[in-house]
């Protein structure tokens, strides 16, 4: 990950959020100031999105839980409601990312095919590799890994809430965001390995398919 990404992603993701939470609960109320404290991270990722020019299934999904999440936290009415729903919502994508994987319809496997169409490679050909034996099983695990991802957050969430109320926001947004980077990485890892296996399986033709997707 480039030095710079980082930065922003501290800068958006954390700081604003912190910045406009403390001095925007005063005059704003709660509610307000926590709803508007998510402003920030929404904008850049809409921008990384346009930016990094994902169209397609992966930023389709990531624009449908971004529009979700947003409309959840309007109508929640209060500060701490929309705290719950999060917790809700959270829960709801683990199920998804679960659901995809009982109807054996990895949704891990359109997520990899989407990264090797950014580095160059057909859909069609990535997901006709992709969907043979001896590596399709390493879709359900990328599936996997993003539905611990959202039911873990659920439950941290849920309990940060319980333990410091809504009184103490930013110490729940410290800790989610610290989550979110630590399990950036254990993502990242997943990646690393996945990537390495279908390299092992890509046939050397002369070509660098499916060489690297991370």
């Amino acid at each position: 990950m480039k030095k710079h990404l980082i930065v922003s992603d501290i800068l958006f993701y954390l700081v604003l959020p912190y910045v406009i939470w403390e001095y925007g609960k005063a005059p704003l109320g709660d509610y307000w100031a926590m709803l508007l404290s998510t402003v920030p991270g929404i904008l850049y990722t809409v921008y990384r999105f346009f930016a990094e020019r994902q169209f397609n299934v992966t930023g389709l999904f990531i624009m449908a839980s971004l529009s979700i999440n947003t409309i959840i936290d309007l109508l929640s009415q209060n500060a701490e409601r929309m705290q719950q729903n999060n917790v809700w919502v959270s829960v709801g994508f683990g199920l998804f990312w679960l659901a995809t994987i009982l109807i054996k319809k990895p949704f891990g496997l359109y997520l990899m095919a989407d990264i090797a169409y950014l580095q160059g490679q057909k859909r069609e050909d990535s997901l006709k590799l992709y969907k043979q034996p001896k590596l399709l099983p390493m879709f359900y695990l990328v599936s996997f890994v993003f539905a611990m991802q959202n039911l873990i957050s659920a439950g941290l969430r849920a309990f940060l809430l319980g333990k410091y109320g809504i009184a103490q926001y930013d110490k729940i947004l410290f800790f989610m965001k610290i989550y979110g980077w630590v399990f950036t990485v254990v993502i990242m890892v997943t990646f690393v390995f996945v990537g390495m296996r279908i390299s092992e399986a890509t046939p050397d033709d002369g070509d660098d398919r499916n060489q690297s997707l991370v």
